[in-house]
């Protein structure tokens, strides 16, 4: 198939889909004899894997590993697992930030009268 039929497939751009191949997250596509990509079903599986993986957060050095480790059939699933708990700490701690600065800004605009007023304790709490 060529490349905007595996785009469509996979759910990845065309541009994304040559992006990947560029940086090494994916097997480079096999070409036909006037120089065109072409993708197995294999290609598409992997690159649905990259979006799945893209959705869930993963970033694309650590997806470049995932796709190593699931190309690898000898692979320990233990590797896999630390780099997926890895990745769940990370957005604990990304969630935790962001309730953090949804507090802050919630605090700020109960202090904010929201009137025709030049004073604003928004503005003033930024800049502190």
């Amino acid at each position: 198939m060529n490349i905007g039929q595996a785009a469509e497939r996979s759910g990845v751009s065309a541009k994304l889909i040559r992006h990947y191949e560029s940086i090494g997250v994916v097997p480079k596509a096999g070409r036909s004899d006037a120089g065109y990509r072409i993708y197995t079903e294999n290609d598409v599986h992997i690159l649905s894997f990259v979006r799945r993986a893209r959705d869930l957060g993963f970033s694309m050095k650590e997806i470049k590993k995932l796709v190593g480790l699931w190309r690898n059939k000898s692979r320990a699933s233990a590797e896999v697992k630390t780099l997926a708990l890895q990745h769940v700490k990370a957005l604990d701690q990304k969630i935790a930030q962001l309730e953090a600065m949804s507090k802050s800004l919630k605090q700020l605009a109960r202090n904010c009268h929201g009137d025709g007023r030049p004073e604003c304790p928004i503005l003033d709490g930024l800049s502190e």
